[in-house]
């Protein structure tokens, strides 16, 4: 008999227990996720802070916190689970009562972009799992990640004013506004330099002579398409090409900028989940690097236009040193480079060899 008293007093403690502890587990509770910094470069190492408080008397057994996150966040300690390309993350505690634990983990990023992680499911209960009641919270958790920078052995530009020592101040370029002279006609200037007056004069076609100016604007914009007539959804390794020429745009827009010149970048894929292309028109400040590599870390690779009506629309710029990095030339791109030209902008391609940069990318 005494066994069965023993039996239904430990039931009624274990029923009690779950009454109490597991009903107002999540009571008092609190959970914060964060990243140790808002932003860091591709390849670098951050941690990911969990913070968890007990406000109660009552202590409470377990508590379990659990979240997708990217595949490409990883964990030093690697527990977690990975499901159809994406990671589950999962930490358990134990919580005294008026306790809090925080917890650190070191986390690699491995690829560019921009990842939330701060929707968790928390779950607690009592000692025998009797109830376990869960709850979400939105931590805000999140981190761009900008696109890895070259070393300069590895960027691809021939020794022109793209790099060296013509990425400095003393960088000059005509000035379509100032005229400092006139000179005979030769074959290949613009007609608009024609110089109508002086041609009157002379009886023979005259042109004006720009003067120079010191304050250089740069543009680089990329192509993301492999082929003049693809469209749609691009393959993992076409994306790693893509992926390659953002850390080639990105690397040229900081020399620039860190040697006093404006510098921005275009490209025919969105910010985020926007319609239209990416265009920032260079500009130069002590908030410029930020903004340049802000906009690279949420850059889709998801066309929304073509290159060609990209450069079209850049024919609305002038006086800029435009380079355009591409996987391949054509004639309609070549046409559009020339329009730009004559908008009074200097153009240069830059081709990208797939296989290379898909190398540089891995």
């Amino acid at each position: 008999m005494s066994i069965f008293i023993l039996l239904a007093v430990i039931l009624a403690l274990t029923f009690l227990q779950g009454l109490v502890i597991g009903r107002f587990s999540l009571r008092g509770l609190s959970y914060e996720r964060r990243f140790s910094q808002a932003s860091a470069n591709q390849g670098d190492t951050v941690q990911m802070i969990e913070v968890i408080r007990n406000r109660k008397f009552l202590p409470v057994p377990w508590v379990k916190a659990e979240s997708r996150i990217s595949p490409h966040l990883k964990f030093k300690s690697d527990p977690d689970i990975q499901i159809s390309g994406e990671r589950y993350h999962k930490s358990v505690f134990y919580l005294k009562a008026f306790h809090q634990i925080t917890r650190t983990h070191q986390v690699t990023l491995t690829k560019r972009g921009y990842y939330r992680a701060g929707s968790v499911s928390v779950q607690a209960g009592d000692l025998f799992a009797i109830r376990t009641p869960r709850m979400q919270a939105d931590t805000g958790a999140a981190i761009e990640v900008y696109p890895r920078l070259l070393a300069p052995a590895d960027i691809p530009l021939p020794s022109t004013r793209w790099q060296g020592d013509l990425l400095v101040k003393r960088w000059i370029l005509p000035d379509p506004v100032w005229v400092g002279g006139i000179r005979p006609y030769t074959a290949g200037d613009e007609r608009k330099d024609i110089h109508w007056r002086a041609t009157a004069r002379t009886g023979q076609l005259q042109v004006k002579v720009h003067e120079m100016t010191a304050d250089p604007k740069m543009l680089v914009i990329i192509n993301t398409q492999m082929s003049e007539t693809q469209w749609g959804d691009l393959m993992e390794y076409e994306q790693q090409v893509v992926e390659y020429m953002i850390s080639l745009a990105a690397t040229l827009c900081l020399e620039a900028l860190r040697n006093g010149v404006e510098a921005g970048f275009a490209v025919n894929v969105p910010v985020d989940e926007e319609d239209g292309p990416t265009v920032l028109p260079p500009a130069k400040s002590s908030a410029r690097e930020g903004e340049l590599l802000s906009a690279m870390a949420h850059l889709t690779i998801r066309r929304t236009r073509t290159i060609l009506k990209v450069l079209d629309d850049l024919c609305g710029y002038t006086g800029m040193d435009m380079l355009l990095l591409s996987v391949y030339d054509s004639e309609l791109l070549q046409k559009k480079m020339n329009a730009l030209r004559r908008a009074g902008n200097t153009v240069s391609l830059q081709l990208i060899d797939r296989r290379e940069a898909k190398e540089a990318a891995s």
